[in-house]
């Protein structure tokens, strides 16, 4: 009891506050609508289907982008952790392709892609492939060269070394990498949405903008930031109740 009365402290302080803000003349209530206008809104828009055919647009684009990114980028780890000369030669491109921001090659992305699925799907695996790649590289680095040489005298293919080997020990930074890559394209694809989109959250939100309705906006940042947190939490409690046991490390 205790521990949900912390939980939710601050959020009921917020809301008191936008509540007041609101409704005594402090903010004007059409540059901040009241909390229970923004609700029934929401109510409304639930009712009629909207916000589930923008969530169902976002959430199909995560799936798939989302699953080709964290595996590409496990694999491409595995592969550069295990022949060191091949990290060497990709080391300049994949460092210039971290540091260039996923949201500045839209406009390139469109030329080339279009308005359309491919150009979203594009945005989530630049955003999502990174943190995953770094994270999986940095644990199959655990591995010190006694167990390439153990490898080597057991005969052991790339597969069997990466499966019985390396994967274990990367495993809990392999965790850490999903996790944060999963926030980065959520943020990467509502951003690519606010462009290049029609239908999703995203573009739910700059229609709102443009209608001037800025209750519906609200609602559209509220159900980002509410799936985006509950979606991660779910993560983090699956991988504690799968991994927990052997692998501590995914708990913190």
């Amino acid at each position: 009891m205790i521990r949900l009365i912390q939980f939710l402290v601050v959020p009921l302080l917020l809301l008191a506050a936008w509540h007041i803000s609101s409704t005594s003349g402090v903010v004007s209530a059409y540059l901040l609508p009241p909390p229970e206008t923004v609700f029934q809104t929401a109510c409304t828009m639930a009712a009629s289907g909207d916000l589930a055919r923008h969530l169902g647009a976002s959430m199909d684009r995560i799936c798939s982008g989302f699953f080709i990114s964290i595996t590409a980028g496990c694999i491409l780890a595995a592969i550069l952790a295990r022949f060191s000369l091949l990290e060497k030669l990709l080391d300049l491109p994949l460092s210039f392709m971290r540091m260039t921001p996923p949201l500045a090659v839209i406009p390139l992305l469109i030329l080339w892609l279009g308005i359309g699925e491919a150009t979203q799907q594009a945005i989530i695996i630049l955003a999502s492939f990174f943190p995953t790649f770094l994270n999986a590289r940095a644990g199959f680095s655990r591995l010190d060269n006694s167990y390439k040489e153990l490898a080597a005298s057991l005969r052991l293919s790339f597969f069997d070394y990466a499966r019985y080997l390396a994967l274990p020990a990367a495993v809990p930074s392999i965790v850490t990498g999903i996790r944060l890559s999963f926030g980065y394209s959520w943020r990467a694809l509502i951003g690519a949405e606010l462009i290049a989109a029609s239908t999703g959250l995203g573009y739910m939100i700059t229609d709102a903008e443009q209608m001037q309705r800025v209750d519906e906006v609200m609602v559209g940042i509220f159900l980002i930031g509410l799936v985006g947190w509950s979606l991660d939490s779910l993560f983090r409690l699956l991988s504690i109740k799968l991994l927990g046991r052997r692998f501590p490390e995914v708990a913190n």
